[in-house]
C-alpha cells in the first residue's frame, strides 16, 4: 500500500514540477509511510526527492519507534549535537522547488529556507491532498469500521442517565467507550447541554445536566489510522415543541444534503441543499458553519462541503454531512454522519438512529 502511494506521490510531484517533498508532523507522513512523527522540538522529516532514495531523518532516541521499511525509506538518525536542518538540506540536494508539510513547525521551515535559498517553497498539500481525498476500498472499509464503533456508542448512550451528571462526566464516558471500542485515541468528545449547545465547539465543563436540557454529543477518534465522527442529540425528559420542530427541519436538511452528494456534484451544491431547507424554515441565520468536512487519516481534511468549493465529488471522497441550528442562550442542534461518494450513489457510513433520543 505505502509503496503504491509513494509512486503516486512521485507522479504528482513530477506533474507539479516539485523536486523534493519534506514531511514532518501532520497526517501526510503516516499516510505515506505508516510512521507518525511525535510533535517534538527535535526534527523528524521524510526527505522524498522526485527521483532517487528516500530518507527518514529522525532523532536517534526516536529511531526504535520506526519499523524498518527498506522498500520505502532509509532511516537516517541524528545525534543531539547534530544539526538536523543541515542534514535535511544535504539530503535534499539543490532543489528548485520544495513542497513542505503544511503543519511543519516554523522554526524548521525558516531554517530550511535559509539552508536552501535557491528553492521556492510551497505547501505539501498541493501534492498530497488530491491523492488523499480519494479513498480506496481498504480505506473506506477502515472508515466504515470506525463509524460502526461510534454508532454502537451512540446507541448505548440512549440508555444512559444524563440528568445530574456534568458535561465533563459524560465527556469522559464517551472517551472511555471509544477506547474500549477499539479506537487508539479519542480525538474529541463535545458534550454541550442546554444553552451551551449554541456553541458548536463547546468545551465540556462543570455544568450539571438538568431535566429539559437538550444535549449535543459530537465525538470521534482514530481507529487503525482512520477517523470516526458522529453527532447525535439527546433530550432529558419531555421534548420542547420548538426543539422538536427545529430538529425535524434539521433532519430534512441533512437528508437533502446526503442525497445531493452524488458523484459529479460540486461540494458547494451539497452545502447549498442543506442550507436551503433551513432557510426556507426561517432557520438559515442559525446555521453558522459549513455543511461538512472531509475525513480520513485526519478528522478534518479535504474535501470541504462549503460554499465556494467547486470541487466535484468523485468516487472515494469521504466527508461529513452535519448541518446545525444554534440559538444563543437557548439550545443548539446538530446531526452528523459520515458519507462516501460512490458510483451508485452516496453511502452513509453512520447508521445509528437519528431521532431525538429521550433520556433520563
Amino acid at each position: 500500500m505505502y509503496v503504491e502511494r509513494l509512486q503516486r506521490v512521485r507522479e504528482r510531484m513530477a506533474a507539479l514540477d516539485v523536486d523534493v517533498l519534506l514531511l514532518s508532523v501532520g497526517a501526510d507522513l503516516p499516510w505515506l509511510t505508516g510512521y507518525e512523527a511525535m510533535p517534538l522540538e527535535r526534527l523528524t522529516m521524510l526527505v522524498l526527492p522526485s527521483t532517487g532514495d528516500t530518507s527518514l531523518v529522525i532523532p536517534r532516541l526516536e529511531a526504535p519507534r520506526v519499523e524498518p521499511r527498506d522498500d520505502l525509506f532509509e532511516i537516517v538518525p541524528w545525534d543531539e549535537t547534530d544539526d538536523p536542518v543541515a542534514l535535511v538540506g544535504r539530503l535534499a540536494g539543490r532543489p528548485r522547488s520544495v513542497a513542505i508539510g503544511d503543519q511543519s513547525w516554523a522554526r524548521f521551515v525558516l531554517g530550511l529556507q535559509a539552508t536552501l535559498p535557491q528553492a521556492r517553497f510551497r505547501m505539501a498539500s498541493e501534492v498530497t491532498s488530491s491523492l488523499r481525498m480519494v479513498k480506496d476500498e481498504g480505506e473506506v472499509q477502515a472508515l466504515r469500521a470506525a463509524a460502526r464503533a461510534v454508532d454502537a456508542i451512540a446507541i448505548e448512550m440512549r440508555d444512559r442517565p444524563f440528568a445530574g451528571r456534568t458535561e465533563a462526566q459524560v465527556h469522559q464516558e464517551l472517551v472511555e467507550r471509544m477506547l474500549d471500542a477499539g479506537h487508539q485515541r479519542a480525538n474529541f468528545a463535545i458534550v454541550a447541554s442546554g444553552p451551551n449547545g449554541a456553541s458548536p465547539h463547546h468545551e465540556p465543563g462543570s455544568r450539571v445536566i438538568e431535566r429539559g436540557d437538550v444535549v449535543l454529543c459530537d465525538f470521534g477518534g482514530t481507529m487503525q489510522h482512520y477517523c470516526s465522527d458522529i453527532t447525535r442529540m439527546f433530550v432529558v425528559g419531555e421534548v420542547d415543541r420548538e426543539v422538536r420542530e427545529a430538529y425535524t427541519v434539521l433532519v430534512e436538511a441533512q437528508e437533502r444534503a446526503v442525497q445531493a452528494a452524488v458523484v459529479g456534484t460540486p461540494c458547494e451544491d451539497v452545502d447549498a441543499s442543506a442550507r436551503k431547507v433551513l432557510a426556507d424554515a426561517a432557520l438559515g441565520e442559525h446555521f453558522i458553519h459549513r455543511t461538512g468536512h472531509g475525513i480520513g487519516v485526519e478528522a478534518h481534511e479535504d474535501p470541504y462541503v462549503v460554499a465556494g468549493n467547486t470541487t466535484p465529488l468523485a468516487p472515494g471522497h469521504a466527508f461529513s454531512i452535519e448541518p446545525g441550528v444554534y440559538l444563543p442562550g437557548r439550545f443548539g442542534l446538530r446531526l452528523e454522519d459520515i458519507v462516501v461518494a460512490t458510483p451508485t450513489g452516496p453511502e452513509r457510513l453512520n447508521l445509528a438512529p437519528r431521532d431525538l433520543a429521550v433520556v433520563d
